[in-house]
């Protein structure tokens, strides 16, 4: 049952999107841009217009294009959006682009005993223990960590990788955002295998995405784009 039938009648809701697709015109030159829209409330999920598309019903928990639900209510919905909290009541929209605190972001990791790097950071929103691995094309996680995350593999495309021990299925998937220290990145490429490993390896999807500076013991990562 609709919440707000006024935004579901006929002329309403075209005066909704035409509204929605202007904006996102203006918009669409500003790199790293997300346009939200909360068109309306369908039960337990709500109805977001993302980038102007489609209507789409997103349930808690879900997201898409670094767009999270946090809580669904009567006339509202809680969103992260580029890891910022936003509420939107029906009708209302929200922006969020690459700037301060994204576009030159920094981490700073700190090498173990055996001279790897490593840091907390995020998938999804969810918190996992990094290995930056620059032998890595993309960021890989092992089976127990993707079921965690709630990665769908079923829309993954499969294929084969080398390792230590031969060749291995994957699964090749996109993650919405990758947290590291400061910098968020979308739509990270990254590489599921069918064995468990002990970190998830910061590769090269990641790191082409940035400078890398080491100091000693540290390593600097500052965001390109």
């Amino acid at each position: 049952m609709w919440h707000n039938s006024r935004v579901y009648d006929e002329k309403s809701q075209g005066y909704t999107m035409k509204f929605f697709a202007i904006l996102f015109f203006f918009l669409s030159g500003v790199a790293g841009a997300v346009e939200v829209g909360l068109a309306g409330i369908m039960g337990s999920k709500a109805l977001l217009v993302i980038d102007g598309g489609n209507p789409r019903a997103f349930a808690v928990g879900q997201q898409h294009n670094g767009v999270k639900v946090i809580a669904v209510q009567a006339q509202s919905a809680i969103l992260e959006i580029n890891g910022q909290r936003r509420t939107l009541r029906i009708g209302q929209n929200a922006i969020s682009s690459v700037s301060a605190g994204q576009e030159g972001a920094t981490a700073r990791l700190t090498a173990d005993s055996t001279g790897h790097f490593l840091a907390n950071g995020q998938i999804n929103g969810r918190s996992v223990r990094f290995m930056v691995d620059t032998g890595a094309s993309s960021v890989s996680l092992g089976s127990s960590d993707a079921r965690r995350l709630g990665l769908d593999l079923s829309k993954g495309a499969r294929g084969q990788t080398m390792t230590a021990n031969g060749v291995a299925s994957v699964v090749l998937v996109k993650l919405d955002t990758v947290r590291v220290g400061d910098i968020t990145l979308r739509n990270v490429d990254a590489t599921v295998l069918q064995q468990d490993l002990p970190f998830v390896l910061l590769g090269m999807s990641f790191l082409n995405r940035t400078s890398m500076q080491r100091e000693g013991d540290t390593m600097v990562l500052k965001q390109r784009f």
